[in-house]
């Protein structure tokens, strides 16, 4: 009888988390990810999502992370508590998720620990700055010489998450290659807070005629892990930065999946 040859098993898809906000729903406490993140994970990359819920101390960061090939860090229409980075309170009205921000914060530190591939979008780009020490405007708009960077009130979502204004890419940096060599970049904006004190272990990778810093790279870890302060998710196939630079993450993650097997 002839040996058969065994199949080898086909690579399963990177397992990306997706931090979770808490809202109210009909009365009920609710962990909740807008669906455009997930988009951006099975359309961008071709991942396997998996909602990570706020759960703060109740949740054992250390074992999520070590199911993860990757971990995106979404945006969320609530603000960081300023207490994290010795802030002023906060003006009358604004909008927080204090479990939402005893997750993510070891989430990332533990991430970045572990060299887990890692993005970061618009509250998650704040989030990762705060987490490594730097500090936050809470509304940039009231900063002189600053741009409203705040979205359009309207109900259209392609005007929403239309492009807004130009960012400068860093010479020789990570998106100017992601970028086709291009330094310019139109990008959206739908954002109150921004960058203040960029932390240690952070290399701008953008930044706004205006000053504002758009997007960070990472330089304490070899893997993949940048943020940005655009939403890149948004129809995330038919923008093509968006795509090479969810292209890129999957990339990492797909790599780290790989390497992890290996050493099983």
């Amino acid at each position: 009888m002839a040996n058969r040859r065994v199949p080898r098993p086909v690579p399963r898809p990177p397992l990306i988390g997706v931090t979770a906000c808490i809202r109210t729903v009909d009365g009920s406490r609710t962990h909740t990810v807008v669906e455009k993140y997930i988009r951006g994970i099975t359309e961008g990359l071709g991942g396997l999502p998996l909602l990570i819920p706020a759960l703060g101390d109740d949740l054992d960061i250390g074992s999520v992370v070590g199911s993860l090939d990757g971990l995106l860090i979404t945006g969320s229409l609530s603000n960081v508590e300023p207490h994290l980075y010795g802030g002023d309170p906060s003006a009358p009205g604004t909008l927080h998720d204090p479990a939402r921000d005893a997750t993510v914060m070891p989430l990332i530190i533990t991430a970045l620990t572990a060299g887990i591939p890692l993005l970061a979008i618009c509250r998650g780009h704040q989030e990762l700055n705060v987490a490594l020490g730097g500090t936050l405007y809470q509304r940039l708009h009231e900063q002189p010489g600053r741009l409203d960077h705040r979205a359009p009130k309207t109900d259209d979502l392609d005007v929403e998450y239309g492009l807004a204004h130009a960012v400068t890419l860093t010479e020789g940096g990570l998106f100017q290659q992601l970028n086709g060599g291009d330094l310019r970049l139109m990008v959206n904006s739908l954002h109150w807070q921004g960058i203040d004190r960029l932390a240690d272990g952070l290399d701008v990778e953008a930044v706004a005629d205006d000053g504002t810093i758009e997007a960070v790279r990472v330089t304490r870890t070899d893997s993949f892990a940048a943020s940005v302060q655009w939403h890149p998710e948004f129809k995330v196939r038919e923008n093509p930065f968006s795509l090479a630079l969810f292209g890129a993450f999957g990339d990492a993650a797909s790599a780290y999946a790989g390497t992890r097997q290996r050493t099983r």
